[in-house]
């Protein structure tokens, strides 16, 4: 009993509660040795078992004609026509980036990538969706370079290029970066791979690089708060290797092509206990393994080591009974590491041997079964207080030229090129909207006219300020921003970053922004097929905890029947005529300009009227699809005087606008209203434009033209008139965030 006593005692080291573990006592009938502890405090913990946000999954759509994969698998797939389909998903590697940004972000490319080769895709785009604190801070210039550096490593190592994302700068997320990273991947229907371990007597083969010590706990590092005391958890980030990566790739893909396997899974969070007891529970049957034949490159290795380490590189594969011989002979042609380390059993149980003893005897379902939790979540009085505040004594600013110029220069606005640029976003030569030309990524399908779109999106102030409108608004806007290219949004994948759940305030939040996803996927038809949360995303700082602002980011993929009728934010050739599609509003809360001119964080998040956004996404791909138009930019941060003066920057051509409109000059031009898109129609065309836009019930507005070498507006209605020269706004654009980090 004093063991057990002690085992009890120290249930946090293993990364449970008190009440867990006597939870996990009572479930397998007896006490744990310590090796079993830690194995359920893994499985069981936000990173592997999503006790705190599983229970609010249910709101989201998961079905559709488009899917052929849904949630549960190690990435989700869709239907892109042709029998092709395109495997996705987006995952964090939030706190490993935070004490090791080089190598923390490299191997969140490199655990994205697994997951999609597993499904039998061949990974063909990554994009990376960054936070970062203070950008004049030395703190975040480190975390930046770091980050950038670790992506850029393995992405252009590896051969896969880096073709979007986004990049946002606030102050919580100072000591608490956030790296998320999609990567989508593409695949023959009759080659999409599942997780499973078939039948029993299958074998099981490990196959990759040797278990090393690094990323030991892992998955518990990425489910507790961040301290002080976190650098010294170093050994919990991994070392990545995208050379051995490259093999492992290619020797899976042929695998799978040749029909050799009747599962496959990565080896991600929680190492080989994750990978082999999520592919029992799926096939509902039990495993019996032997860690002495686990390849090791560190000598004296226990089975704690050998059971949890997160090394890199590294997968499970259940051979086809009967060509077991063939498998094992193709892996190792690739040089690789391939050793059978069990096989699959008829009973129930998940059991471990070492040195001829069993060290590990627990129900498969105990370890993917992990205990639930719902919370009560409160709203925050101090955010609401926020929201509620009122607006309209804010000043009107005196000089509307300064205003554009400052949005333009700021960090989260301003071009992103000193960080892409970094990037190898065309090898493969597939893609033919690069970083920066338009909303969103698009990328051929080589042998067809398809064309593959993608965007991550999300703004951090809206779900602080309101959660419910702030996720449904980012699912929207990635929508918007897949038609924006010219391609029809079929799913999502979400990366839910949040802070501690056990604190109501955070609870409600989480709660909400998952609603309000759920709602806005109903509506666009864009099911949820997979994704991440991401958890305890706060820190300590001189006695006061920070969270980071609730950040439910959403990456959402779209198809182009014909990738040549494609639209960018550059301006076609020749003279046109500039239309905003959906309404012009005054709405100045929760914006980028009230913060940064006004230094407030405040306000209504503007309204979001889903069926007003379906309006306004069928007329853009209308104008597209039909010929009319081929530019398109949607208006987010800093609103549409910034969305006008960023498509004169692409175009090297000025505009002349004149917007017609009842409200707050600062919020017509600054606000961030929702359903909104600045197209340009070629003179002459206009009428044929309208006319389709009439027929699907779209709201628009003519507000000028292209041409001239200023960014020139007015606004008759309120008497303001103002411009800026495009040279001023492209070096406000374009050197803005390279200054400030160096």
């Amino acid at each position: 009993m004093t063991q057990i006593a002690s085992l009890r005692d120290r249930a946090a080291t293993f990364g449970l509660t008190v009440e867990e573990f006597d939870l996990l006592v009572s479930r397998i009938g007896r006490e744990p040795n310590a090796l079993e502890a830690a194995i359920v405090g893994a499985m069981w913990s936000e990173h592997c078992g999503y006790k705190n946000s599983r229970p609010l999954f249910g709101v989201f759509p998961t079905t559709g004609p488009q899917v052929l994969q849904g949630p549960g698998e190690n990435a989700g797939v869709v239907d892109i026509g042709d029998g092709l389909g395109v495997a996705f998903k987006m995952e964090s590697h939030n706190h490993p980036s935070a004490v090791e940004p080089v190598q923390g972000a490299a191997t969140g490319v490199g655990g994205i990538l697994r997951d999609i080769f597993a499904m039998g895709a061949r990974p063909f785009a990554v994009l990376d969706s960054l936070r970062f604190g203070d950008p004049a801070s030395a703190r975040t210039r480190f975390l930046v370079n770091g980050v950038v550096e670790g992506i850029s490593h393995y992405g252009n190592a590896i051969g896969v290029p880096t073709v979007g994302g986004e990049v946002t700068f606030h102050p919580s997320y100072q000591e608490n970066p956030l790296v998320n990273v999609m990567a989508l991947g593409l695949l023959k229907h009759e080659d999409l791979a599942k997780g499973t371990m078939g039948a029993v007597g299958n074998q099981i083969v490990y196959v990759g690089s040797k278990t090393g010590r690094d990323g030991l706990g892992g998955a518990v590092f990425a489910s507790a708060d961040l301290s002080d005391a976190s650098q010294a958890d170093r050994p919990a980030v991994q070392v990545g290797d995208p050379f051995m990566e490259k093999l492992l790739l290619e020797a899976t893909l042929e695998a799978i092509e040749r029909g050799l396997v009747a599962g496959v899974q990565d080896m991600g969070a929680a190492g080989l206990v994750s990978s082999t007891c999520e592919m029992a529970y799926r096939a509902g049957l039990g495993v019996d393994m032997d860690l002495d034949k686990v390849p090791t490159r560190e000598t004296g290795m226990v089975p704690m080591e050998l059971c949890l380490s997160e090394s890199q590189e590294r997968m499970v594969l259940v051979p086809v009974p009967g060509l077991e011989r063939e498998l094992i002979d193709l892996l190792a042609k690739w040089e690789l590491d391939v050793v059978v380390i069990g096989e699959v059993a008829a009973h129930d149980k998940y059991r471990l041997f070492w040195r001829g003893e069993v060290v590990c005897d627990l129900p498969v379902s105990v370890l993917n079964e992990a205990p639930k939790y719902t919370r009560e979540g409160v709203e925050s009085d101090e955010i609401k207080a926020k929201r509620e505040r009122d607006l309209s004594g804010v000043p009107m600013p005196e000089d509307f030229s300064s205003v554009l110029l400052s949005l333009l220069a700021h960090p989260t606005i301003a071009s992103k090129r000193s960080i892409f640029e970094r990037y190898d976003h065309q090898v493969m030569t597939n893609t033919v909207l690069v970083p920066g030309a338009a909303d969103a990524a698009v990328l051929r399908v080589k042998g067809t006219a398809k064309g593959v779109a993608a965007t991550s999106d999300c703004n951090p102030r809206f779900v602080y300020l309101d959660p419910y409108v702030g996720a449904a608004a980012a699912v929207a806007e990635a929508a918007r921003n897949l038609a924006c290219v010219g391609a029809t949004p079929l799913a999502i994948t979400d990366n839910l970053n949040f802070g501690n759940p056990h604190r109501p305030d955070v609870y409600y939040q989480l709660q909400q922004a998952t609603k309000g996803i759920g709602d806005a996927c109903r509506a666009l038809n864009t099911p949820v097929t997979g994704g991440n949360v991401s958890l305890y995303n706060q820190y300590v700082e001189e006695g006061r905890t920070v969270a980071i602002h609730p950040t439910p980011t959403i990456g959402m993929v779209g198809v182009l029947p014909n990738v040549d009728e494609r639209a960018a934010t550059a301006f076609a050739k020749g003279a046109h005529t500039l239309y905003v599609l959906g309404h012009l509003t005054d709405e100045i809360g929760a914006s980028q300009y009230l913060e940064s001119v006004h230094g407030l964080e405040a306000g209504r998040v503007p309204t979001l009227d889903l069926d007003l956004e379906k309006r306004v996404i069928a007329g853009i791909l209308a104008l597209i699809r039909g010929g009319l138009t081929r530019t398109a930019h949607d208006c987010s941060e800093g609103g549409l005087a910034v969305a006008l003066a960023e498509m004169a920057i692409a175009s090297g051509a000025g505009v002349t606008v004149s917007i017609d409109a009842e409200g707050r000059a600062d919020g017509l031009l600054f606000g961030e209203a929702h359903s909104r898109i600045v197209t340009a129609i070629a003179v002459g065309k206009e009428e044929q434009a309208e006319r389709v836009l009439r027929d699907l019930d779209v709201p628009f507005a003519r507000v000028g033209f292209v041409g001239g070498e200023n960014v020139a507006i007015s606004l008759p209605r309120q008497a303001v008139h103002f411009g800026v020269t495009l040279d001023a706004a492209q070096h406000a654009y374009e050197h803005a965030l390279k200054e400030v980090l160096g």
